[in-house]
């Protein structure tokens, strides 16, 4: 019987010497001696409970869930939305009086509290439309990763028959769309008087279209929905809400399905800093009390107003920084924790964008990147030919290849389609040429860290201090020479 030996012993805890290495248990959950096989594995399963458990005492949240934008939240959390909810609780009262409500268009861009708002309110109809012996359904599906007419009707059946509990009654694949379709009008003709359908993001399922002229899958989905209660498809209402994010969503229905759609749009603008701040402060109870310093709210909202009023970042930043707070064992969310939080989300995204990015484009961006990054000036812009020489010497460094300054400019132009930099022509004075000048969209030390992550340009860091010098040395000449 393998033995553990007692190496060190404090008042809080002790620390075992095992076969693979010192180990640190907690002094309150162990027995001093030695220990067997089994007694080990105990004391560390206790220790990995009494973490856990001390990880859940500590952190600064209270309800956690509240910042999950997803969330079904209450109707007093609801900020700014006043005309929109007003305007869904009119189109949706018929179904409390036994009428068909009218189908729904709700456009505008993401985070603008689209699904937040219907979601709300037909949970509340659905509530009231229980209680006094209505069956009223609600199915939801979220567009975004659904790419055929096929798989969507498939979706639909298995949102319902999970509402209901019962079997889909037909497999995903090895049968007709037809088959599918028919499965879910029976389970909505068997289970409901009336249901809403709520397609998110629903501009996105285009489908297989092999010619340009090919209608999109929602359009034929759209027009099967709508005209179901029609030809006797079902036996009850159905009404469809649509959310999209293009507000020239019904220019791409076929004639046949914006005829039968024919739906009240409900329009939501972007949110204001204010309107951000007023929502992020109705979930401050998420937090324990007294965690939050005083300027967390207003530096999460101009954030995310920086971002086109999305609510969606702007909570994500709120619970993201609490999350680095517990990471970091604070008993505090301090504004730092903020601008770490807006710095990973814009790595993720870098990340995200970044995705099928050739070595040589990603090495002119970092190049790019670090110009003001390493800069001992202060620089607003970074000059196409200081980034190029830059670029030239970590070609040198990696020894690969040297792409000519023509490319590196066209690399940079695609690098501004995917909105990492915007350019602009500079003039350097009388018989001294025209040049472009880079501005980041994003942080650029997190551009050129993320980059850096990439395997090749490991390889950089040894040489951090001489590449520094020699980006100081190209915007000196740049500025200073002639």
């Amino acid at each position: 019987m393998k033995t553990a030996y007692t190496l060190l012993i404090t008042q809080e805890f002790v620390v075992f010497n095992l076969a693979h290495g010192p180990h640190i248990y907690l002094w309150k959950e162990l027995h001093v001696g030695n220990m067997s096989d089994g007694d080990e594995q105990q004391s560390l399963s206790q220790s990995i409970k009494g973490r856990l458990q001390e990880g859940v005492q500590n952190s600064v949240f209270k309800d956690k869930g509240l910042l999950d934008p997803d969330t079904v939240i209450d109707e007093d959390r609801i900020v700014g939305r006043d005309q929109q909810l007003d305007d869904i609780i009119t189109y949706l009262r018929p179904a409390l009086q036994g009428n068909r409500p009218p189908n729904m268009l709700l456009y505008g861009p993401s985070g603008t509290g689209k699904s937040l708002i219907i979601n709300a309110v037909c949970q509340q109809v659905q509530e009231l439309a229980n209680a006094q012996g209505d069956r009223f359904g609600v199915i939801r599906v979220n567009c975004q990763t659904i790419k055929s007419h096929d798989r969507a009707v498939y979706r639909l059946v298995e949102s319902a028959a999970i509402g209901v509990g019962v079997d889909p009654g037909v497999p995903e694949s090895g049968v007709s769309t037809d088959q599918k379709l028919n499965r879910f009008y029976e389970i909505l003709s068997e289970n409901f008087d009336s249901v809403i359908i709520i397609l998110d993001e629903v501009d996105l399922l285009v489908g297989r279209q092999r010619d340009p002229n090919d209608e999109p899958a929602y359009s034929k989905l759209l027009y099967q929905l709508s005209r179901a209660s029609q030809l006797g498809r079902i036996e009850g209402d159905v009404s469809v809400a649509a959310l999209t994010n293009d507000p020239r969503f019904m220019e791409n229905l076929d004639g046949r399905a914006e005829s039968s759609f024919n739906p009240q749009d409900i329009v939501f603008p972007d949110y204001d800093a204010n309107q951000l701040q007023a929502i992020l402060g109705r979930r401050r109870d998420a937090y324990r009390d007294d965690v939050l310093e005083d300027g967390i709210i207003p530096l999460s909202s101009a954030y995310a107003a920086q971002d086109h009023g999305d609510a969606r970042k702007a909570i994500d930043l709120f619970r993201k920084a609490g999350e680095i707070a517990d990471r970091q064992g604070e008993d505090r969310v301090r504004e730092e924790h903020v601008r770490g939080a807006q710095k990973e989300a814009e790595r993720d995204r870098t990340l995200t964008q970044m995705q099928g990015l050739s070595t040589q484009k990603k090495l002119s961006l970092y190049a790019t990147a670090i110009v003001p990054v390493y800069s001992q000036r202060n620089l607003n812009a970074v000059p196409s030919t200081v980034a190029y020489r830059v670029y030239q010497y970590i070609t040198d460094i990696l020894d690969t290849d040297e792409k000519s300054r023509d490319s590196y400019l066209r690399y940079m132009s695609e690098a501004e389609t995917y909105n990492f930099v915007t350019s602009d022509k500079r003039g350097r004075g009388y018989g001294s040429g025209v040049h472009k000048e880079y501005t980041f969209v994003d942080d650029p030390e997190v551009v050129a860290e993320t980059l850096q992550s990439d395997i090749r340009l490991e390889e950089i860091e040894n040489d951090e201090d001489l590449i520094r010098s020699v980006v100081n040395a190209q915007i000196d000449d740049f500025f200073d020479g002639k």
